[in-house]
């Protein structure tokens, strides 16, 4: 690893920390925000959506005009407004200014997330790109276990408006690194941006999202969910539509005539349903069933955060050297029976002897399986296309959480009792596992030699 790919690795870690640290420290302040500004449960509520929606929305978006405008410009601009909104909420007087100002912060986070992922891509290759991935993977998965330790910190020490000046200090980091860095050789397009394509997406997904988030308040009778959902599906389809049909779509649809990335992300759709779920379901389970407080069901996790960091690189490089097939239909499975271990959990739910070893157990098989997961569904596609393949796959991650939390009421039931969690690690456990079959049977390991298929999106790209 030369200079130059240190580099590159530090800023996109840096960069993509910062979006995801973001999307679960907050969660630990809305106590204090709303005993500040007011508005109840509701406004709770929309600080933390206000940002999801924004940022699933826009972030397919945001991969394509990473691929079109270069991965170092649109990640200089999602820091610098990420900084910006951050100001914003920090000083936010009243609780709808806070939430528009999340909304902000979501836009620029869909900026960053696949232009430091497509960085990393274009800057490494083979084994090494693998390995690479495992490591930026391992740093961006801690941030979701730091979130509410942070959090609870700056709450309790300083206030909660500081949980959003902290963003200031690793952003301002990461753009001073910015400016020793190459600008990457990217294969530049002469083309326009997919202005019907982008509207069509980003509203189909806006209304989808909103119905998703919002379903357990209101219910799916509700014209407030069904309207919106049912506008959201029919943009969605005519997005696609129009995607197949228009010379310079902002999502080539070729990519999924790539097999690894279209087993990757139906892989992606059920593995993090699953995830979704665990950590949803896990920690709230440990406060009302195990009376555990925030920090004590939050530092249960911790465990998970020290294995990935540990071995989602020596799995990625693995990876790389041996193809990625074993570990994603493997990883999955062992995740599986780490959740099915966790059916030993009773009233009680001591950590040590109930909780750790299905912990652990989980910890080893997600470490097994992120990096070599994101290897497959980005490997083999061409570099021009990193932006918005990592865009892509992100946008599918996040969408299955939604749909599995917004779900998982029908399988636990109105209130969460010992019986209900039960049932929903059962599921967390089927999810995961159909996961790692699809990758059994579908993956491929790399051959040695460029696929037939990414030749010819090659081929029709530098004809365009």
């Amino acid at each position: 690893m030369n200079k130059q790919q240190q580099l590159v690795l530090i800023i996109s870690i840096l960069a993509s920390f910062v979006a995801f640290l973001d999307s679960s420290v907050v969660n630990v302040a809305l106590p204090a925000i709303a005993h500040s500004l007011g508005g109840g449960l509701a406004a709770q509520q929309w600080v933390v959506d206000a940002y999801l929606l924004t940022l699933g929305s826009l972030i397919l978006i945001a991969g394509s005009l990473s691929d079109l405008w270069g991965r170092k410009r649109v990640l200089g601009i999602g820091l610098i407004g990420f900084g910006a909104a951050s100001v914003l909420c920090a000083i936010a007087p009243k609780s709808e200014l806070l939430i528009l100002a999340r909304g902000l912060q979501g836009i620029a986070g869909a900026l960053l997330v696949p232009s430091s992922l497509a960085l990393v891509i274009s800057a490494f290759q083979g084994a090494e790109q693998a390995k690479a991935i495992g490591t930026w993977t391992a740093w961006t998965g801690i941030s979701f276990i730091v979130g509410p330790l942070v959090g609870g910190f700056l709450v309790d020490v300083i206030s909660w408006r500081a949980i959003f000046l902290i963003n200031v200090i690793p952003i301002a980091i990461t753009l001073w690194l910015m400016k020793s860095l190459e600008q990457a050789r990217e294969l530049k397009k002469e083309t326009k941006v997919d202005v019907a394509g982008a509207v069509l997406c980003t509203l189909g997904l806006c209304g989808s999202v909103y119905a998703l988030i919002e379903q357990p308040h209101y219910g799916w009778g509700s014209p407030i969910i069904f309207i919106p959902l049912l506008f959201g599906l029919v943009l969605l389809a005519c997005f696609l539509w129009y995607e197949n049909r228009t010379s310079q779509p902002m999502l080539p649809l070729e990519l999924f005539r790539i097999r690894n990335f279209s087993v990757g992300n139906l892989a992606t759709v059920t593995i993090y349903a699953g995830l979704a779920v665990a950590t949803f379901l896990i920690i709230i389970a440990l406060q009302q069933i195990g009376h555990y407080s925030a920090l004590e069901a939050g530092l249960a996790f911790l465990p998970v955060t020290i294995i990935m960091f540990l071995l989602s690189p020596r799995f990625g490089a693995l990876a790389g050297k041996f193809g990625p097939r074993f570990f994603m239909a493997i990883g999955p499975i062992v995740a599986g029976i780490g959740f099915m271990l966790l059916l030993n959990v009773n009233a009680a739910a001591t950590y040590v002897f109930q909780v750790l070893p299905g912990v652990v157990v989980f910890g080893l098989g997600l470490s097994m399986t992120v990096a070599p997961l994101t290897a497959a569904v980005l490997g083999n596609i061409p570099p021009e296309h990193a932006g918005i393949g990592s865009a892509v796959n992100n946008a599918v991650s996040r969408i299955a959480g939604l749909v599995a939390v917004a779900t998982i009421g029908l399988v636990v039931g109105t209130q969460l009792n010992i019986t209900g969690f039960h049932k929903g690690i059962i599921v967390m456990a089927l999810l995961v596992t159909i996961g790692g079959l699809v990758s059994a049977v579908g993956i491929q390991n790399p051959q040695g030699k460029l696929p037939e298929e990414k030749k010819l999106l090659r081929k029709r790209h530098t004809a365009v």
